[in-house]
Parts: C-alpha cells; structure tokens; sequence
C-alpha cells in the first residue's frame, strides 16, 4: 500500500455513500423554471409546482442512486461489486490530477471503475486475483487515506 499508515483496529469497517455535493443540487434548481416555461402556454396555474415537483423527484432520485463504498466481512463493496480484501494489492491513492490520468486514455478497459465526476479523489487498488479480468479497481471517494486504512485493517484482522 502506498504510503498508508499501520492500520488501527478501529478503521477496520468503513462505509460512504457517493452523493452529488451541493453545487449540484443548487444546479439542477435550474429544472424548476426550465419546466415553468414549457407548461405556461399549457396551464400557467400549474407550470411552478410542476418544476418544484420534477425538481424534488429528481434530487431524490440522485439521492436514492447514489452508490456506497463499504469494508466489512473482510470485503470491499462498491455499489454492487463485492470482492474479498484478500484479493487485493497495492493501493494507490489518486489526487485529482492522478485520478484524471488513472481514468484517462491509458486506462486498460477491463479495469473496474466507480467513479463520479463530482468527487475529484480517489483510489486504484490493484486486484490481485488471477480469475478476475479486472487489473484493477478505481474508486472515487472523498476519503482515500479512510479508505485504504480500512482495506488495510480489514486485511490485518482477516490473517
């Protein structure tokens, strides 16, 4: 692991969920006139709560999708991938220039990525499972030192 830190005990299960930052839900404000102004020449009386309800059903909708990265039971879980910690190599984590670059057009096409475009850091674990066709994992996460103290542990405590 790259620059990590002896694992504590206490790190050993993590759990964040990727939600979109508050830039983004002040943005997509913008559906409420947007919405306005194609239903006023239909009905004007229902043209603003309409965009307050499309705005409302949309905010919740990319609450409710946001995808979590977990490690416990001696895995890591992100979103609906699983694999055993004990399956996993070196990790690297990724500042935003490093993360651009894993992501970018060197990436190998069967790595494993969760990433979103609102979190600018994150973390290339390598997999060093011979069955598996993925290389590696990218993950996105506002916490990569958390992270990889956390596969770390849970590596510790799984020997």
């Amino acid at each position: 692991m790259t620059g990590a830190t002896t694992p504590d005990v206490s790190t050993r299960s993590y759990r964040e969920r990727l939600i979109p930052g508050p830039g983004l839900f002040i943005a997509l404000l913008l559906v409420v006139p947007a919405v306005a102004l194609v239903l006023t020449p239909v009905n004007a009386a229902i043209a603003v709560p309409t965009g307050v309800i499309v705005y409302i059903i949309a905010a919740a909708t990319m609450l409710l999708l946001s995808p979590t990265i977990r490690v416990a039971q001696g895995r890591l879980i992100a979103d609906r991938a699983t694999i055993p910690v004990d399956q996993l190599g070196e990790i690297e984590l990724l500042g935003a220039e490093a993360l651009r670059a894993a992501i970018g057009p060197g990436l190998d096409a069967r790595s494993f990525l969760l990433v979103r475009g609102w979190i600018t850091r994150g973390v290339r674990i390598e997999n060093v499972d011979p069955a598996d066709p993925a290389p590696v994992w990218i993950l996105t996460t506002r916490h990569p030192r958390r992270l990889a103290d956390a596969i770390a542990a849970a590596r510790v405590s799984d020997s």
